[in-house]
């Protein structure tokens, strides 16, 4: 089954997945596996962050899991309804959680900026892409650093998009059985689109989320860092999805040129 898309981050607008209140509501449930994040907390560990900018946070997971441990979390995200579950979660006022976007954010001095869960796909527009960059390196205290992870357009993930490998029948406690699947739609250059639908069995109600991913290369990523004032330290393989995951680690110098 492929990884789902979990977030859209692009000038205010969000995916029904996130910004419709029952999708939003069954977010969590539907994809309640989350061992990609461990590598995101060990990313912390790593650069002994304790503050950090959750871009594109959606219901808020990793954005809790760190403030239960302590560290200063905001998050940002598009999409209300999103936001609206993750605040009403157990410890949800540990977190500053803010409605918009990284081109949107108040001055901050964060030592990480995160894009998990193939957050920065979703930023299809050659604008909002270079917005969310600099967005990011502006939140960051110099010498701070950015990590995300886009597919290895090599893989061609997209392949496996379709009813029959994604079907799924999910029970939903308070909620009742929830089909959900995806659907391949159009392939064209490097963006795939593509449509999730879910049918609530408690009283039939069929909801669509239209997506589109854009599939990067490497270097052009690398490029549109370097362009925004970062360098490139590391792209390393993301330990849960060997060989099909970039994840970029980036960083603002010590002294901006």
């Amino acid at each position: 089954m492929p990884e789902p898309d979990r977030r859209k981050q692009s000038f205010g607008g969000a995916d029904e997945a996130f910004a419709h209140p029952r999708l939003a509501a069954v977010y969590d449930p539907l994809d309640p596996d989350r061992g990609d994040l461990d590598a995101y907390v060990r990313v912390v560990a790593e650069f002994g962050a304790r503050r950090v900018l959750d871009i594109g946070c959606g219901t808020g997971v990793f954005a809790l899991l760190l403030a239960g441990r302590g560290i200063e979390v905001v998050g940002v995200d598009p999409a209300r309804a999103s936001l609206d579950v993750a605040r009403a979660k157990p410890g949800g006022g540990q977190v500053r959680w803010l409605h918009g976007d990284a081109t949107t954010l108040p001055p901050l001095c964060v030592d990480l900026a995160t894009m998990t869960a193939n957050v920065a796909q979703q930023i299809v527009d050659d604008q909002a892409w270079q917005g969310t960059l600099r967005g990011a390196h502006d939140a960051l205290r110099p010498g701070g650093h950015l990590v995300f992870e886009t597919r290895d357009p090599a893989r061609r993930a997209w392949e496996e998009w379709n009813r029959e490998a994604t079907y799924a029948v999910t029970e939903i406690p308070g909620v009742g059985a929830v089909e959900s699947w995806v659907q391949l739609g159009e392939v064209s250059g490097q963006l795939v689109s593509f449509r999730h639908t879910y049918v609530f069995a408690e009283d039939g109600q069929e909801l669509t989320s239209d997506s589109t991913l854009r599939f990067r290369e490497r270097r052009e990523i690398e490029s549109d860092l370097r362009a925004q004032g970062y360098v490139v330290r590391d792209v390393r393989d993301a330990p849960d999805r060997p060989g099909r995951e970039f994840v970029f680690v980036a960083q603002r110098p010590e002294a901006d040129s």
